[in-house]
C-alpha cells in the first residue's frame, strides 16, 4: 500500500466520505486522506522497532506474572516509544507536501477556517499550486518562498527523526 499514489487516497476519501455526504470537503477529510498515506510508513517502521525490543524484557515480565496485555502496555511500548515517535515523524514528513489529497478531500479556500469539519481549507501545497499558476513575478516568488518553508519543515522533521533514532540506539 506504500506505493499507492497520493491522488488515489484523495479520490478514495472524496468518494467514500465527501460524496456520500458524511462530511464536506474539510480539514477532517484531508486528514483522513493523509492518514491513509501515512499508515504504511508508520506501521512498517513501528513494526521494525517493536521487533527490536529484547525478548528478555517480554519473558521477564511474563515470568513475574504480568499478563500479555500488561506486558505490551507497560514494558514493550515504553521500550520502543522513541522508535514509534520516530515512525510517526517519518509518516508526517512523507505526506507534508502532498497536494492531490488536499485538493480532492479538503478542497481549497483562501480564507481562514476555524472549524475543521465545516468548509474547505487553505494549505501550503495548494497555496504554492495556486501561485505558480499566476502570471505575476511576485506570485511565483511567493510560491518559491512557500516551497522553501516546506523543504525546511521536512528537513527539520527528518533531522528530528534521526536524533530520536540515535537516542534509541544508544540505550
Amino acid at each position: 500500500m506504500s506505493g499507492v499514489p497520493s491522488v488515489v487516497a484523495g479520490l478514495f476519501i472524496l468518494t467514500i466520505v465527501v460524496a456520500t455526504g458524511a462530511f464536506n470537503q474539510s480539514a477532517f477529510a484531508g486528514g483522513l486522506a493523509y492518514a491513509i498515506l501515512m499508515l504504511p510508513t508508520v506501521a512498517r517502521t513501528a513494526e521494525e522497532v517493536l521487533k527490536l525490543v529484547p525478548d528478555e524484557l517480554r519473558t521477564g515480565a511474563l515470568a513475574l506474572g504480568s499478563t500479555r496485555a500488561r506486558t505490551v502496555l507497560r514494558v514493550v511500548i515504553p521500550a520502543a516509544r522513541t522508535g514509534i515517535i520516530t515512525a510517526v515523524i517519518l509518516g508526517v514528513a512523507r505526506v507534508i507536501g502532498e497536494t492531490a489529497p488536499l485538493l480532492l478531500a479538503a478542497g481549497n479556500n483562501d480564507q481562514t477556517v476555524v472549524n475543521p469539519f465545516g468548509s474547505p481549507i487553505s494549505s501550503v501545497p495548494t497555496y504554492i499550486f495556486n501561485n505558480v499558476a499566476l502570471p505575476y513575478p511576485d506570485a511565483v516568488a511567493r510560491a518559491w518562498g512557500s516551497a522553501l518553508v516546506l523543504i525546511i519543515l521536512v528537513a527539520v522533521l527528518f533531522t528530528l527523526a534521526r536524533v530520536l533514532g540515535r537516542g534509541r540506539a544508544g540505550r
